[in-house]
């Protein structure tokens, strides 16, 4: 285990075999702070430059609170104009825009509630995992101000753009049931079970060829801004490396001989050959 120990929160890294486990730890609602940030940065980069990584989990420490949004104790030095952008804005837009943008499959895995700064955690994750009765919202209008680091955009995407403003304008919370109902969580387990429920998909995924998982996710977050011409030539071109690549020789030799592909092992065949 890697941990930071800087005060006012912080981030603990974890490997579960092939998956790496972050967990947000600022107590007692795991809320974001500058250090909690700047720690989840290094952990995310930990990830991604590691290639036996090939899934990661995003989770809250404890049991009450996945994360509960901004460190309202911070909020006196942003009160002023230009402040909240240079102290704390674009670094955590940047953060969260790793996490979204990290080549490998993410799950976020919510222990607890996740309202403003801990939803938007959540939605940079590709799938999110949670108990049905567990609170989710951006109550951030209740402050005066509204979800900076990518709400709006990320909600809107998820369950379009009605359901978004309701949820945003409004403050109010809802459960997670009903986010599965809308189409913001991905998976309901029961109380209790939501790490090991997210660390148990998180493996079925890292399972998946590196390269084809990869392709999909950037093809499906490029959809949103590219032009259709651009999205066909990135699809040929990583089509091209899917195709070439030695976890398509274990695939297609798992078809034929009727076995399960290990597409981990044919990848590091290739990391070792490189």
């Amino acid at each position: 285990m890697t941990d930071h120990h800087e005060p006012g929160g912080r981030t603990h890294y974890h490997r579960d075999g092939h998956v790496a486990v972050i967990e947000l730890d600022n107590p007692p609602l795991n809320v974001v702070s500058l250090a909690m940030t700047d720690s989840l940065d290094r952990h995310l980069a930990q990830a991604a430059d590691d290639p036996s990584v090939r899934g990661v989990v995003i989770t809250g420490r404890g049991d009450r609170a996945f994360c509960a949004g901004s460190d309202i104790g911070e909020f006196d030095d942003y009160m002023y104009p230009g402040r909240v952008v240079d102290l704390k804005l674009r670094h955590q837009n940047e953060v969260f825009d790793r996490l979204e943008n990290l080549t490998k499959p993410t799950v976020a895995a919510l222990n607890g509630l996740a309202y403003g700064g801990g939803l938007e955690i959540a939605m940079c994750c590709d799938l999110i995992v949670s108990a049905p009765g567990t609170k989710v919202a951006l109550p951030e209008t209740r402050l005066g101000v509204f979800p900076s680091s990518g709400g709006p955009i990320r909600l809107a995407r998820r369950i379009g753009p009605a359901r978004a403003k309701y949820l945003i304008f409004t403050a109010d919370p809802i459960d997670a049931r009903t986010g599965y109902e809308y189409g913001l969580v991905n998976e309901l387990v029961e109380d209790g079970d939501v790490r090991a429920g997210a660390i148990s998909l998180a493996h079925r995924l890292a399972a998946g060829p590196r390269i084809g998982l990869a392709a999909v996710k950037e093809l499906i977050n490029r959809s949103h801004t590219d032009d259709a011409q651009s999205l066909r030539e990135a699809s040929l071109t990583f089509s091209d490396q899917a195709f070439s690549s030695p976890e398509c020789a274990a695939g297609v030799h798992a078809f034929r001989t009727r076995t399960a592909p290990n597409f981990a092992a044919a990848d590091s065949v290739a990391e070792v050959a490189r």
